[in-house]
């Protein structure tokens, strides 16, 4: 959590876990007292407006195979088969997993691998503070749509979507790993920490992370500067790996002449 002054108000930067377990889900200090200190949060899309349903059916839509292609052929029978292995581990009938577009593909199994670990995200940083704002009457925004989100991933390049399940199938069986280091660097404000992880993930594919993280950033940036020239204080609410590191919120506010302190 960081706190960026305005003339006349304060802009908060919270980095957020999107799934946590039970026992992870109580928030750090910072986060109550920036909540309450704050007239409105913004998050990367409004969880408050967002329709299960209709996400459920863009996502049909746009991420699954009409009568032509399927992911075996776009994977290739090596891939294909590692894939179709893991999904089958995690109870995914492999025949609905071939009508997914590899990005879709990927995403589910990244889900998948999450929920057997125990990771909810009704316990997630946002749905935590959604039902505390919707109980205070607090307003709620997000810097993008859930379409727009998507989106990213449905536009990939083909060669970043194979990229994208390449990297999940070499790391589930490293989830659990990773997400305690992450899980416990988010707790203790760990920057030094978060940022070697975000390095770790652009190294991995730099492709991905531009068009996902970074390219992001810069155009969340714009509406950040509008809300430090406002007159009420805001609450910022993004996966934590927007904040810290190689073109992170944090970097991208400091090049522009704003200082952040860091809270605890």
């Amino acid at each position: 959590m960081w706190a960026i002054r305005g003339a006349r108000n304060t802009v908060y930067l919270a980095g957020s876990v999107h799934l946590l377990r039970a026992q992870d889900a109580k928030l750090p200090p910072a986060f109550d007292r920036a909540y309450a200190d704050s007239s409105q949060l913004v998050m990367e899309i409004d969880m408050d407006d967002l329709n299960p349903l209709e996400a459920q059916a863009w996502m049909l839509e746009h991420g699954m195979y009409a009568e032509e292609g399927s992911l075996s052929e776009a994977l290739g029978k090596a891939r294909f088969q590692k894939l179709e292995k893991e999904a089958e581990r995690l109870g995914m009938p492999v025949e609905a997993i071939d009508r997914f577009e590899p990005w879709m593909a990927a995403m589910t199994l990244v889900q998948l691998q999450l929920a057997s670990l125990g990771f909810d995200p009704e316990q997630g940083v946002e749905k935590q503070l959604v039902r505390r704002a919707v109980a205070d009457h607090k307003d709620i925004k997000g810097f993008e749509t859930l379409q727009e989100q998507l989106g990213l991933l449905d536009t990939l390049p083909a060669a970043d979507q194979m990229k994208f399940v390449d990297v999940t199938l070499e790391e589930m069986h490293e989830m659990a790993g990773a997400t305690d280091d992450l899980v416990a660097a988010w707790r203790t404000g760990n920057a030094n920490k978060l940022a070697s992880l975000l390095g770790d993930e652009y190294n991995t594919a730099p492709g991905l992370y531009t068009t996902l993280v970074a390219d992001r950033n810069k155009r969340w940036m714009p509406q950040i500067e509008r809300m430090l020239t406002g007159d009420k204080n805001y609450m910022i609410i993004v996966g934590t790996l927007h904040l810290v590191g190689r073109g992170g919120l944090l970097e991208l506010t400091k090049a522009r002449g704003y200082q952040a302190k860091q809270l605890q």
